[in-house]
């Protein structure tokens, strides 16, 4: 199951697993962003390609806006994917 949403501050939380078929519900949180964004991944247990691209897309909506995408508190399993896929050198990642 797969769970986004909107905390205080603007912080986007992230749980479950994020793969094609919850690209939707993903999409619809992040597109409505705008500025500066942090996303807590820490109890997110999963990511797809799929997940990846939503994230991709936001991160080039936001940055041509002027804004950021910082993605927080990952898993070492999640941050792997990440840093494999060469993703750690367009994402900051804390």
């Amino acid at each position: 199951m797969f769970e986004i949403k909107v905390g205080e501050a603007g912080v986007v939380y992230l749980s479950g697993r994020l793969d094609a078929s919850q690209v939707d519900k993903a999409e619809s949180v992040l597109g409505d962003l705008d500025g500066s964004v942090v996303a807590d991944f820490s109890e997110l247990d999963y990511i797809s390609s799929a997940g990846i691209g939503i994230l991709m897309k936001a991160y080039k909506r936001l940055h041509d806006s002027g804004g950021t995408i910082r993605l927080v508190n990952m898993t070492p399993r999640v941050k792997n994917v990440f840093h494999y896929a060469g993703l750690d050198r367009i994402f900051t990642i804390e």
